[in-house]
């Protein structure tokens, strides 16, 4: 059982979170501009006193 898993499940489970990764990372070519720069960080004093 556990040779299907090193063998089969993990190889699998691997390939698919890298092609997840990059579909995400591509995806971000085909956003408008606006979208796909980075969120604005707001300072970190302003966030502890709200």
């Amino acid at each position: 059982m556990i040779n299907i898993l090193r063998q089969y499940v993990l190889p699998l489970l691997i390939v698919l979170t890298f092609f997840v990764a990059l579909v995400a990372v591509s995806a971000r070519a085909f956003l408008p501009d606006d979208m796909s720069a980075p969120a604005p960080i707001e300072p970190a004093a302003v966030l502890l006193w709200r």
